[in-house]
């Protein structure tokens, strides 16, 4: 139910600025979806999977936390980043 090492290192090249990016917030926002998505998966066959369903919420917060910071900092990648994981906000 987690991400392989191969998944999240294409994630991170994907959406990092420099060589040694790996923790900016559009980076973890990136890793983030891609669980939170996975979870979604879980609990369409597991719907009674509630320590799961709690852990997906808490994904969902870190997520929305890590939204404001990108948007309050740089509105422009903030943008590039909901625009290419498909977001709504």
């Amino acid at each position: 139910m987690t991400l392989t090492a191969e998944e999240k290192q294409r994630i991170i090249e994907e959406f990092r600025i420099n060589e040694k990016d790996t923790g900016s917030s559009a980076v973890q926002i990136a890793l983030l979806t891609a669980r939170i998505n996975q979870l979604q998966e879980h609990l369409k066959q597991h719907k009674h999977d509630n320590s799961s369903r709690r852990g997906l919420l808490k994904l969902v917060g870190q997520r929305r936390h890590h939204q404001e910071y990108l948007k309050r900092k740089d509105p422009a990648r903030y943008q590039e980043v909901i625009q290419r994981l498909g977001l709504r906000k």
